[in-house]
């Protein structure tokens, strides 16, 4: 396993000093298994996960670390396994906004690859995360091969054009209360019951930038739906009493 030496900040940018990643070779058994269970990969067949584990590097990012930043060429994408990974953009001024906070089975990176050009976002991890990179040239070998492959990475990333649609369409067109209890349902089963926990997937003000709020505003929403009986917050564990009734909270 070698360690690597931390990436430069990209001009513009005002991302602190942090541990470099680890990366290791994998180990291809484990590796395809991991892809294996991937929604990407899954279905496909056990010789074709195998060929793609065996350009895929294990990655080890620690609390804060800094995968990539803005400028930095990009040679696969990442899928993430444990942890969780922030994608942002900063402003000359440092002021961040951000785009994505992609989890265990999540991918990212995949339209850089193939557009073949530099990062345009930094990648932060909110928490020790285990990650795959997957060789962008072993992936276009095996497109040659077997199309099915292109139709799910196609389907992925139209599904994630649709999230960017949807985001945009909440930030112009709903209030900064419909954006929060939109959020808090995304994190729980749509048929939970009653008493359902949401737990935060990062602090409040990651989130608060996630839903282009400001801390303030995001804590003050928060306060004022737990003051309505809609929820109960206990630190980064948002008790929901009734999910049905948060759903038709009019915002």
């Amino acid at each position: 396993m070698s360690r690597e030496r931390p990436l430069a900040p990209a001009s513009g940018t005002a991302l602190p000093h942090a541990a470099p990643a680890r990366r290791c070779k994998s180990r291809l058994p484990e590796t395809a298994a991991l892809l294996g269970t991937i929604a990407l990969f899954r279905e496909l067949e056990p010789g074709f996960t195998s060929r793609i584990a065996a350009g895929t590097t294990v990655v080890e990012l620690p609390r804060g670390g800094v995968l990539f930043r803005p400028g930095d060429p990009c040679s696969g994408f990442h899928i993430v396994i444990e942890g969780r990974i922030k994608l942002s953009l900063h402003n000359a001024q440092g002021a961040e906004r951000i785009v994505e906070l992609p989890g265990p089975g999540q991918s990212f990176g995949e339209a850089v690859m193939f557009l073949r050009i530099p990062y345009r976002v930094s990648a932060e991890a909110l928490a020790d995360s285990r990650l795959l990179h997957v060789s962008a040239i072993r992936v276009f070998a095996e497109l040659d091969g077997d199309p099915r492959l292109a139709h799910r990475i196609i389907a992925g990333l139209s599904m994630r054009l649709h999230h960017l649609v949807s985001d945009l369409e909440s930030q112009s067109l709903q209030s900064g209360t419909q954006r929060v209890v939109g959020f808090l349902l995304s994190l729980v089963d749509p048929d939970a019951g009653a008493g359902t926990v949401a737990r935060l997937p990062a602090r409040k003000n990651v989130i608060a930038s996630r839903l282009n709020l400001t801390h303030e505003h995001f804590s003050r929403i928060l306060h004022g739906l737990a003051a309505a009986g809609a929820i109960r917050v206990e630190g980064q564990d948002i008790l929901i009493p009734d999910v049905e009734a948060l759903r038709r909270h009019p915002g």
